[in-house]
């Protein structure tokens, strides 16, 4: 017995020890991501390699939260449109009460007047009747009258003629008097009964309205309940999303850091292999392939390698020159769209508007006029009114005034924009339609930029690349 219970206890202690050192690694982790994300220090007393990797499992363990909280929000959501539907379900049963009850009041209302008329002529056929009957009285008073005379008075009176037309007609008129009688009574029985049929429809009327009244009151008393339940799932809703707010903040700093630590000068071209940890970075967190992402900036700017040979020198016209030379070059940057927002992203980031590195106007002509600008900026090239598009996106994840020039701020807002362009479907038709909308509809760009691709993740998987590639590529 005490073996058996030591090994129970043996058991008990293992699993303990198996359990929770789990459990504390993962509480664990959370307080240091939190602290970490909270903090300004980064990952102070370790190495760029042990930061490096804990800042990678922050940033997994936020992306898991933040995934839960998004499964959570949906349910809330289903849980709200529920109570909304259910409420506006509700509604339109007290609605649709209101107009029965109405609808019985009236009915009731002109029973009553119905009632009222009916009785009225109750009382007037009631009349009527006991007229008839003093009428029928009178004459039978006066034939019996005339019954009780004398034989000797009616020969003194002369007039056999005119005694028996008198009782002729009275014995007449007291049967007129008799068959209006009947018809009389017929009429009031007929009244009656109706009186009593519409007193009976009132009545089952005001059963109908206090039932449907009853009904009202419970539907409201339902509908009062659930929206108590919806303010409580709308509460929950509003913490979900702070949550989830919350978490992404956080896990926006963490990857702040993490492209931080890259490894790159932030102006200067990264050499290919931090290009393509850049690129996986990015692409990680904006969900499209690393290596589609890479040969975007490759197409554009070489890898950061040429931003651009042309400078503004004319913010009213657009003109500008060529950095070498100092040559005159028109169409640099298009007045009405990109200039003003050029200079205010120059002079929020300190630069020179008039010495920044923009890509020159390639000459192209439609039916012998000018088509086309410059100005395009940094190693993703975005012209200056596309990059306002992005740049409070690129604040949030950055946690700073985003650099069109920066190296971690072009492949950002280079993501993000292939992500909002649909390449996060990862296909061969998705890419080449977000690559050929970046370039303003062009597929040829669109084929080199697939082509390039295709020797990037060669290289990404196997290690190797190919002479052709090489070329294309460096």
């Amino acid at each position: 017995m005490f073996l058996r219970n030591a090994k129970s206890l043996f058991l008990s202690i293992l699993l303990l020890g198996i359990m929770f050192p789990v459990f504390f690694v993962a509480a664990d982790l959370a307080d240091q991501c939190a602290q970490i994300s909270e903090s300004n220090t980064g990952c102070p007393n370790m190495s760029s390699a042990d930061c490096k990797n804990l800042l990678q499992q922050c940033s997994d363990y936020y992306d898991e939260q933040s995934e839960l909280i998004s499964q959570d929000i949906t349910k809330t959501t289903q849980q709200k449109n529920t109570l909304q539907n259910q409420i506006a379900a509700l509604k339109k049963k007290i609605q649709n009460l209101d107009y029965q009850i109405s609808q019985s009041n009236v009915k009731v209302n002109s029973l009553g007047l119905q009632i009222t008329d009916t009785q009225e002529s109750i009382n007037k056929t009631f009349y009527d009747i006991e007229e008839s009957q003093n009428q029928i009285k009178n004459i039978l008073r006066k034939i019996y009258e005339q019954d009780q005379k004398p034989s000797f008075i009616i020969l003194l009176e002369g007039n056999l003629f005119n005694f028996f037309s008198n009782i002729a007609y009275l014995e007449g008129l007291n049967k007129k008097v008799s068959e209006l009688l009947d018809s009389t009574k017929d009429l009031q029985s007929y009244l009656e009964g109706q009186k009593e049929k519409m007193d009976g429809e009132v009545d089952q009327l005001q059963k109908t309205i206090a039932f449907q009244t009853l009904q009202k009151k419970e539907n409201q008393q339902n509908q009062r309940q659930q929206q108590e339940y919806l303010n409580l799932t709308e509460a929950e809703y509003q913490k979900q999303l702070a949550d989830k707010n919350e978490i992404e903040a956080k896990k926006a700093k963490i990857r702040a850091m993490l492209f931080s630590l890259a490894g790159t000068a932030d102006t200067e071209a990264p050499n290919f292999g931090e290009a393509i940890e850049m690129a996986k970075n990015v692409g990680n967190m904006v969900g499209i392939r690393p290596a589609f992402l890479l040969a975007i900036i490759s197409q554009e700017s070489a890898i950061g390698r040429n931003v651009g040979q042309c400078v503004l020198t004319n913010a009213v016209t657009g003109e500008g020159k060529k950095i070498s030379t100092g040559a005159v070059v028109i169409r640099i940057m298009k007045p009405t769209r990109d200039v003003a927002p050029f200079l205010e992203i120059t002079q929020k980031l300190g630069r020179s508007a008039y010495d920044t590195p923009v890509s020159c106007w390639i000459p192209a002509y439609v039916r012998g006029q000018p088509y086309g600008w410059g100005g395009a900026m940094g190693p993703a090239q975005f012209i200056p009114s596309t990059w306002k598009l992005f740049e409070d996106r690129l604040k949030t994840l950055l946690g700073r005034t985003p650099d069109p020039w920066g190296i971690t701020d072009s492949f950002t807002a280079s993501g993000l924009y292939l992500a909002d362009l649909g390449a996060g479907a990862k296909t061969k038709t998705a890419e080449k339609n977000a690559a050929s909308r970046y370039y303003g509809g062009s597929s040829s760009y669109a084929n080199s930029v697939y082509t390039r691709a295709g020797c990037i993740q060669t290289f990404m998987d196997e290690g190797t690349m190919s002479s052709y590639c090489q070329g294309l590529i460096f």
